[in-house]
């Protein structure tokens, strides 16, 4: 039987590869919009970054995800990616 490719993305912050579920995945859409991909499919530009405060307080310092987008991103995402952390 075929073993089954588990599929690997690295963290754009803490430069560690990781399974693809472990990580999230904040898209640039063509329309210049900043969203957080939950599916991981949605069309534009992805960076993926690992879901704890500390990563997250360190990429909106470093403001990593400006330039991996190269767009301005949104307080609001910060903040939705801290409510998705309480959850």
């Amino acid at each position: 039987m075929k073993v089954k490719k588990i599929p690997m993305r690295t963290c754009l912050v803490t430069k560690e590869k990781c399974e693809k579920k472990q990580l999230v995945r904040i898209v640039r859409t063509p329309s210049k919009e900043v969203v957080i991909d939950v599916s991981g499919k949605q069309n534009g530009r992805g960076a993926y970054i690992k879901l704890s405060k500390e990563v997250i307080d360190k990429a909106k310092k470093s403001k990593v995800l400006d330039r991996a987008l190269e767009v301005n991103v949104p307080e609001s995402i910060y903040e939705e990616l801290t409510k998705m952390l309480e959850k």
